[in-house]
């Protein structure tokens, strides 16, 4: 049987005989018709990656070796498990209220979450952390404990409460001095005493809580503070290793300093990479660990937590977060994440109810479940373009780690501004992207829900929340946003003046002339100005320029925008412009377009602005609220 397979094989691929790369490239040429390949196919991430149009198995053969390891083997690129690519579904819980989040925790717990986090900022004493614990099995569910004021008293407060339970409970401590540095420009006590808990922690630890890892290296801060994907890669190795030269350097075998480091990574949009950046994430990091010459190869393991960016999420059409996160809690999942946590579409507007928390539970449920992305060991296994883009962000990142550790290491970058200067620069760039609609945050900067408001649901939602003064900063600020605040803040100020002037503000499209080319214009003004709030009327089309003129003062337009073609512009806009503003000075009129060839005369009819592609759309949108008295 096996040689008639083998026969029909062979028959089989006669019919299809093998494709050079260098036919296809010809081929391809020949597609163009003269066009620049680099320009039109080849795709720069903003981390400097070249993406290829194709990737073939000859892409590959500089790094067949790697290629050729097993899931569970080193450098673990594949993975760390030998039988399937399970994980565990984290539930989030921010609240620090112990009887809350109690509630919360066990509501969670008996629908499909097998981990929590949990903000221990008033569960210090044994009363209070044992109300926070109260009814759930902690030998079956991995526990993740932040906002701990000594995370070294906690984890004596914690072996106590769980007694003969302690030596079989499991989870992380999200002690991480190097990012509270970047968060608050100093340390917390001193550098000395806050890194010198590291020690501390870990043999406290290893004595009583030995399935708890002591220390957390918070990589999602970059992603949340607009650092690149290799930034975020880079600074978070930079930090390991940091703790396990301090940790070895303090006397701990590297095994178990090594497993006591885990790593939280934010899953963002930018779906293939972020599947490459956690294979990326492993390979690296076994390659440091191996530095340090471990007992076993199985002590180059990465443990990682990937938790979905708040960066890219949004208050406005906060439904589509749902549909972000599901991607990011897909790249996590293939990427192979030991610990996922989709946080609810609605955390940055309220604090989530049941339901958002639910939604966020099920999406990894339905992953699992459903579409059984547990059950395949390496789901991404054979792809040339995630095995290239793999190997193409482990070197950027590992250009990046050695340029910190030139420096000294990540507390000397970060002392010398380095790392904040890195991040920002970074951040500018994604910025400017947003600003200008380059990169789309759906239902924000583009295709805006006209009719939305959230300013009432946002005061519903305030509450007073325990804080506690901070470090004098001596040092630069990393300082975490989300990319849709600036414009988020365009529309909550024109939902703050509507409230208070009882007018909003009006736009008028004065559409006229050619039908595709009015219509097309149209289409893109009402994207435009309705990222700020504004009220858009459309109009089926006006035949005169007198006409549209009227109708739109009868409106009481604020903005009037002329939608036609460029060719038009030259007889319509100037006749427009004067008549609009005579019969209302304040009036701002606007051109759909950029006919550049009559720019000057068009101003001095009276035109105050252009919007077209390249505009910045975050920057034109601040002046009108500046000159319609919303911002100052």
């Amino acid at each position: 049987m096996d040689n008639v397979k083998t026969s029909a094989d062979e028959r089989l691929f006669q019919e299809f005989p093998p494709v050079t790369t260098g036919e296809w490239e010809e081929k391809i040429i020949q597609d163009l018709k003269g066009a620049d390949y680099e320009k039109k196919l080849i795709w720069k991430t903003p981390e400097g990656v070249r993406v290829k149009p194709y990737y073939r198995a000859e892409d590959l053969e500089a790094v067949k070796e790697l290629q050729n390891s097993l899931p569970g083997q080193f450098p673990f690129l594949r993975g760390n498990h030998t039988g399937r690519n399970d994980w565990k579904i984290c539930q989030d819980i921010e609240t620090a209220d112990t009887a809350v989040a109690n509630a919360q925790a066990r509501e969670a717990l008996a629908k499909g979450a097998e981990a929590v986090s949990l903000n221990v900022q008033k569960a210090a004493d044994r009363e209070s952390l044992a109300r926070l614990l109260e009814g759930i099995d902690t030998e079956k569910l991995f526990l993740l404990f932040n906002s701990s004021k000594s995370y070294p008293a906690f984890a004596e407060t914690l072996a106590a409460v769980l007694g003969s339970k302690a030596a079989t409970a499991s989870g992380s401590f999200d002690f991480d001095p190097v990012s509270y540095l970047l968060q608050k420009g100093n340390f917390h006590t001193s550098e000395q005493k806050d890194l010198g808990e590291a020690a501390e922690l870990l043999k406290k630890a290893g004595d009583l809580l030995p399935g708890f890892r002591a220390i957390t290296v918070n990589g999602d801060f970059f992603h949340n503070a607009g650092s690149t994907l290799v930034q975020e890669l880079a600074f978070s190795l930079a930090s390991g290793n940091e703790y396990l030269a301090l940790l070895t350097g303090a006397g701990f075998e590297p095994g178990k300093a090594a497993a006591g480091i885990t790593f939280n990574f934010a899953a963002g949009s930018n779906y293939f990479m972020e599947i490459a950046k956690l294979r990326a994430a492993r390979l690296l990091w076994a390659r440091i660990v191996e530095q340090y010459k471990p007992a076993s190869a199985d002590d180059a393991k990465m443990h990682i937590h990937v938790i979905t960016a708040n960066f890219n999420k949004t208050i406005y059409d906060p439904h589509v977060n749902l549909l972000r996160t599901t991607t990011e809690a897909m790249s996590a999942a293939i990427g192979g994440a030991d610990v996922i946590t989709v946080l609810p579409f609605d955390i940055d507007f309220r604090e989530p109810d049941a339901f958002s928390m639910r939604l966020a539970r099920n999406q990894q449920i339905l992953l699992k479940e459903e579409s059984n992305l547990d059950k395949v060991i390496d789901p991404s296994a054979g792809s040339y373009y995630i095995d290239s883009l793999s190997m193409s962000v482990a070197e950027a990142a590992w250009e990046l780690f050695l340029k910190v550790e030139d420096m000294g290491g990540m507390v000397a970058a970060v002392k010398a501004g380095f790392i904040q200067a890195t991040v920002a620069e970074s951040a500018r760039q994604r910025n400017a992207d947003i600003a200008s609609r380059k990169t789309v945050l759906l239902g924000t900067n583009q295709y805006p829900n006209l009719s939305e408001k959230v300013l009432d649901r946002i005061q519903a939602a305030e509450e007073e929340e325990e804080t506690e003064a901070g470090p004098v900063p001596i040092y630069r600020v990393m300082e975490t946003y989300r990319g849709a605040d600036a414009f988020e803040d365009l529309r909550l100020a024109t939902e703050i003046y509507t409230a208070e002037e009882g007018h909003r503000p009006h736009v008028f499209l004065f559409t006229t002339g050619n039908l595709a080319m009015r219509k097309a214009r149209a289409g893109f003004s009402t994207n435009f100005f309705g990222c700020a709030g504004y009220t858009i009327t459309d109009n089926a089309g006006f035949s005169s320029v007198e006409d549209g003129v009227k109708a739109a003062i009868d409106a009481e337009a604020d903005i009037v925008v002329l939608c036609s073609s460029d060719e038009e512009y030259a007889e319509i806009a100037p006749s427009a412009a004067r008549q609009l503003k005579a019969a209302k000075p304040e009036i701002q009129v606007v051109v759909a377009g950029y006919p550049k060839e009559i720019l000057e005369t068009l101003k001095e009819a009276g035109v105050d602005e252009f919007i077209h592609v390249r505009t910045n759309v975050l920057e034109s949108l601040y002046a009108f609220q500046q000159k319609l008295g919303i911002m100052l």
